[in-house]
Parts: structure tokens; C-alpha cells; sequence
């Protein structure tokens, strides 16, 4: 077992599946020999050589095309999107094309590939290349989506995207690329649609994903020192989503409150607040409360958007005040 950071994570969940399947390949802006932007592929270019790890003209659709290709003719290839927000200029292709294809060829074409890009805001890129939009691929049919929160989560579940064989959104936070933990080694491999208990608790249920999922912990922390026991759920995969983790919890505290980087409208936790409404209705004690970024573009200043993103004393606060 080694300390690990999220940013070494990546290109270590990366090596994994390329060295157990030379059918696995990587392309994106940067990726080879510049480790990319972020410094999260460090190290692959010179492992498994120019053949397997390409870099790429400035042309997120030129990506795109080429790994729905490449998987139309039997590699598994994962392609880097610098950042998610490029996502935009790829729509067509990835919502039109790689999402539709397995379902539309009545199962003869498979599209085993995965879409890595860095997400979410707190590092003060401003509103085009700061949002978080798990919900934008969440809201279309034919693709999986995973954001994970630790840096084992990011090795084992980029091994479980990259097996799986319908595509999947990877979004890896830039904001947690610093953050580190130890990770076992040997090969890692995770289930998609499985989420993880984070910290019991038996008052609420606080559901998080990616980087909220540490300001939910940090939060529950806080509202235990009030008397509050809350329970942290990290959701890691929207789609699969694990419903049945989610609602066995809110069943026990009869509370819910989801944390999210999205924007209000529309966000992830809208979803997942539906569902408990259908399911467990009765057993809620109170309204089922987001804990959400306003409906706004995320802004460049650093005091702005330390207020727009959910923070540990705002999750205290709505917490406390609806308990």
C-alpha cells in the first residue's frame, strides 16, 4: 500500500487496464509526452509508447470521433477532454452518435470506450471552464457516468469504465487532484452503480458526490459536534445509480439532503430527490432539502465562487436548520 495522490491516481488507473489489454488506448490534447495539462497522465507515453498514447490536435470533436471509431473496430480506447465544459462542442457526437449506436444496431455495434475529463469548479478557471455537468451526460440514454471522490475510487472505477462495455462519462475533479490517500496496491477493479457509506450516522442522510462528498464529511463532522449524526453516502456512479444504498439510508433517518456542484436546476440531486419522494415517502420526517450552486455561470473571483459552490458551513447551516 502507497500514499497516493488523486492527479497519480488517474494515470495509475490508466496503466492498469492499458498493461492487461493492449486493446486499451489513450488520446487527448497533451497526453504523451507533456503528461497532460493537469500532469495526470505523467509517465504513460514512455511506458506504452506513441502507438497507444497519442496526443491530439486541438479538436475535442476530432477526439471524439476517433475513439467511437477506434471502438466501432474493436480497441477500447479512452479519450481526454481537457475539460468537461468542452463537452459542448462534442454533443452531436456524444449524445446523437456514441450514445445511440449500441441501441439503434440492435446490439451488433459496441461502443466499449471511455470519455476522462476534468471537472467542476474551486480553482478559479471562471464560467467556461469551471462547471460541473454529471447531469448533462446523466440526462442522456445510452451512457454511463462516474465521478469519483478518492484517488482507490479513481483506480477502481476507471478499471470498471474502461471493462465495461458501453461508453462512459469519467469525470475526475480538478479540485481533488492534490488530495491523497493510501491506495493498496495490485490491481484494483470497481463495480459501476455502487455507492459507498462514507460515514454512518443515524439522524440524516447527507447523499455527495465527487468533491462534495469531502464537504459533506467535513460538514457531518461538525453537525456530530451539534448532535447531529449524519450519515455521508458517495454516490460515485449517477448512472447505474445505486438507489437501493441511498434508500435503505433515508429509510433509517427519515431525512435527506443532497449536496451538489451543479447548478440547481436540473441537478443530479433533483433526480435522486424524485426518487426518494416515490419510494420512501412515508418515511421521511421532513422535506427532502438541496444543498446546490445557484443557476448562475461559476465566476472568476475567488470570494464569488467560494459563495456559489456548497461549502461545509453552508451544508451546517441548511442542516441544521432543517433538522
Amino acid at each position: 500500500m502507497a500514499e497516493l495522490t488523486y492527479r497519480n491516481a488517474i494515470a495509475r488507473g490508466i496503466a492498469q487496464e492499458m498493461a492487461r489489454d493492449e486493446r486499451v488506448v489513450f488520446i487527448g490534447e497533451d497526453v504523451g509526452a507533456a503528461g497532460g495539462v493537469f500532469k495526470t497522465t505523467v509517465g504513460l507515453f514512455e511506458q506504452f509508447g506513441p502507438d497507444r498514447v497519442r496526443d491530439t490536435p486541438i479538436s475535442e470533436q476530432a477526439i471524439i470521433g476517433a475513439i467511437m471509431g477506434a471502438a466501432m473496430n474493436g480497441l477500447r480506447p479512452i479519450g481526454e477532454l481537457m475539460f468537461s465544459d468542452f463537452l459542448a462542442v462534442t454533443w452531436d457526437g456524444v449524445a446523437n452518435q456514441i450514445a445511440k449506436t449500441r441501441y439503434m444496431t440492435a446490439g451488433q455495434v459496441a461502443l466499449p470506450l471511455v470519455i476522462r475529463t476534468a471537472n467542476g469548479g474551486g480553482t478559479r478557471f471562471g464560467g467556461q471552464h469551471s462547471q460541473s455537468l454529471e447531469n448533462w451526460a446523466m440526462a442522456v440514454p445510452g451512457l454511463k457516468v462516474v465521478a469519483p471522490a478518492t484517488p482507490r475510487d479513481v483506480v477502481g472505477l476507471m478499471a470498471a469504465a474502461v471493462r465495461d462495455d458501453d461508453p462512459v462519462v469519467f469525470f475526475d475533479h480538478k479540485k481533488l487532484y492534490a488530495t491523497k490517500e493510501d491506495v493498496p496496491d495490485g490491481e484494483i477493479v470497481d463495480v459501476l452503480g455502487k455507492a459507498v457509506v462514507r460515514r454512518p450516522g443515524s439522524d440524516v442522510t447527507i447523499v455527495a458526490l465527487a468533491a462534495m462528498v469531502h464537504v459533506a464529511l467535513e460538514a457531518a463532522a461538525r453537525l456530530g459536534e451539534a448532535g447531529v449524526s449524519a450519515e455521508v453516502i458517495d454516490v460515485r456512479s449517477l448512472v447505474p445509480l445505486d438507489t437501493r444504498t441511498i434508500l435503505e439510508s433515508v429509510t433509517r433517518t427519515g431525512r435527506l439532503f443532497t449536496v451538489e456542484e451543479n447548478p440547481r436546476l436540473c441537478g443530479w440531486g433533483a433526480e435522486v430527490s424524485s426518487i426518494a419522494a416515490e419510494e420512501c415517502l412515508w418515511d421521511l420526517d421532513g422535506p427532502i432539502v438541496r444543498i446546490t450552486t445557484p443557476h448562475l455561470p461559476l465566476p472568476s473571483a475567488a470570494n464569488l465562487e467560494d459563495l456559489a459552490i456548497p461549502s461545509v458551513e453552508r451544508v451546517v447551516q441548511t442542516v441544521l436548520a432543517h433538522s
